[in-house]
């Protein structure tokens, strides 16, 4: 099990492991259908890789062109993400409510984090970071690799999404 170092959100109250909400987590995920592969034994195991924090209203989770290499799972409240564009103000993209995730792209590449999440109300959320899902995946590789399947089931999804909704999504380029 991950070791709880530092916390990565130190200016708010930390919750410690979310094995201990493994009750509340379970009835969240329950009804999220991106989990239903996952068994209550690995809800559990997972949450003993995980920490959980609260955050008050209007606490920016993820700041855009930050890196970082976590991601969050929202467990109560909303949270709004936004993108800025070119020289205007940042545009809401996305509400993300319970058993919502956010930070997806940056577990997996590393890369700067692709939009801002801001906390629309108290909210509470357990976070995975990169080094929890590589013990995961060293130490449970079957559980390991149902976490990597639910994330590339996340990311392809809000691509296709992103697609639908672009007024050029019927132009697709070809690779080069």
């Amino acid at each position: 099990m991950e070791m709880h170092q530092q916390p990565l959100y130190a200016d708010i109250e930390c919750l410690y492991g979310a094995d201990r909400y493994f009750d509340e987590i379970l009835k969240i995920i329950d009804h999220v259908q991106m989990f239903e592969d996952l068994n209550d034994q690995e809800v559990m195991t997972l949450c003993g890789f995980m920490t959980c924090y609260a955050a008050p209203r209007g606490y920016t989770l993820l700041s855009e062109g930050q890196t970082g290499s976590y991601l969050l799972l929202i467990l109560t409240g909303s949270v709004e993400v936004t993108k800025a564009g070119c020289g205007v103000a940042p545009e809401s993209i996305a509400k993300i409510y319970p058993g919502g995730t956010i930070g997806e792209m940056s577990i997996i590449d590393g890369q700067p984090r692709f939009a801002s999440c801001l906390t629309l109300e108290p909210t509470d959320f357990a976070v995975l970071t990169r080094t929890a899902l590589n013990q995961i995946l060293l130490q449970m590789p079957r559980l390991g690799n149902k976490l990597l399947l639910i994330l590339l089931q996340m990311m392809t999804n809000r691509l296709r999404d992103a697609f639908s909704h672009s007024p050029q999504s019927s132009v697709i380029s070809p690779p080069v």
